[in-house]
């Protein structure tokens, strides 16, 4: 479990009138305005919203593909920034869960952007619209296509994107809103 002051030490009794120009801290306040912000955690609404995220940001990712023909790496920055502001803020949460989640589906949005890219490649040459290269497309040849297209340099943007939706993913509370809310 990610602890939300984590980094963010609070002050020990003997110090915590001193530190925190005359205020003192009451743990018992703090505890409970902690277990408060863990009721407001919602794993459904944010893995949605990372998912959402997912598909936006591999659209997004094909689009500029597609568009400048050219794979640009920094769009898993993009898509995991993407997911993991979403699982943040739609989740609330502080449970490593929301990370892993986060993580997941960053790689998600990427290999999507792949994907969507390689489809509208295809409609492009073919002359077809992407949705209907998309309809008249055999899946069964999805993993062999996507190996084809695959660079080992793949590997390092999906590993930032992975980072960078996992790191995201949680919650963030300042050391002021624990004092504020923690004040005798």
């Amino acid at each position: 479990m990610n602890n939300p002051t984590e980094g963010n030490e609070l002050p020990q009794e003997n110090d915590q009138a001193s530190e925190n120009g005359g205020t003192s801290i009451n743990q018992e306040k703090l505890n409970q305005y902690l277990a408060g912000l863990k009721q407001e955690q919602n794993l459904p609404l944010g893995m949605g919203a990372g998912f959402a995220a997912a598909l936006a940001g591999g659209a997004l990712w094909a689009f500029i593909t597609v568009a400048t023909g050219y794979q640009i790496g920094y769009m898993a920055l993009a898509v995991g920034f993407m997911v993991g502001f979403a699982v943040r803020v739609a989740g609330k949460g502080f449970d490593q869960v929301f990370g892993f989640g986060g993580a997941a589906l960053a790689l998600l949005g990427c290999l999507l952007g792949n994907f969507f890219s390689i489809v509208g490649f295809v409609a492009d040459a073919q002359g077809l619209g992407f949705f209907e290269t998309l309809s008249v497309l055999d899946f069964s040849l999805i993993p062999e296509i996507m190996g084809e297209s695959f660079d080992p340099m793949d590997l390092l943007f999906y590993g930032i994107a992975v980072y960078t939706g996992y790191q995201l993913s949680f919650r963030q509370v300042t050391e002021e809103e624990l004092i504020v809310n923690s004040q005798e």
